[in-house]
């Protein structure tokens, strides 16, 4: 059974691992996960998703004014393809709605076809591209966007 739960600053360790087994993940060290759990910078929505109780994916989405933006988003290989990137994605588009936000943004490795066809079936649109924005590999990202139509008791989509 999957469960998904706001992560805690217990959970960094789990995280930094699932990261860590991900070519595709934006990298990033225990000091840029500790970051996330503190008051002082902007605020973040982060999810973890368990299997059993173990960690089997996170999500981290940062929340500019009324911009939300998809840091981070891994799922364990022995678990993709069973709808948790599709499950993140609807609860940060029904958080971000219901928050008032205009638009989720996110950037995606060139390579990563799944995920750019994941964001495409939600309803995001390519926008542009970064050349050399990811490190370990170095490669290019490719640019999403998705216009909300905020609500209080925010909108379904089918992703």
């Amino acid at each position: 059974m999957l469960k998904v739960r706001t992560a805690t600053p217990a959970d960094i360790p789990a995280i930094v691992a699932l990261e860590k087994q991900s070519d595709a993940a934006a990298h990033w060290n225990e000091q840029n996960y500790a970051s996330l759990f503190t008051a002082d910078g902007p605020r973040r929505l982060v999810l973890i998703t368990e299997s059993e109780g173990a960690a089997v994916a996170f999500v981290v989405a940062r929340v500019v004014g009324s911009e939300w933006d998809v840091e981070n988003i891994v799922v364990a290989a022995q678990m993709r393809r069973q709808g948790i990137a599709s499950e993140f994605i609807r609860r940060i588009v029904e958080q971000a709605e219901a928050d008032g936000a205009q638009k989720i943004v996110l950037e995606v490795r060139e390579s990563n076809l799944p995920a750019r066809a994941l964001y495409e079936k939600a309803g995001f649109v390519e926008s542009g591209s970064r050349s050399g924005y990811y490190r370990d590999p170095e490669e290019n990202a490719i640019c999403y966007g998705l216009e909300l139509r905020p609500s209080k008791q925010g909108m379904k989509r089918n992703v």
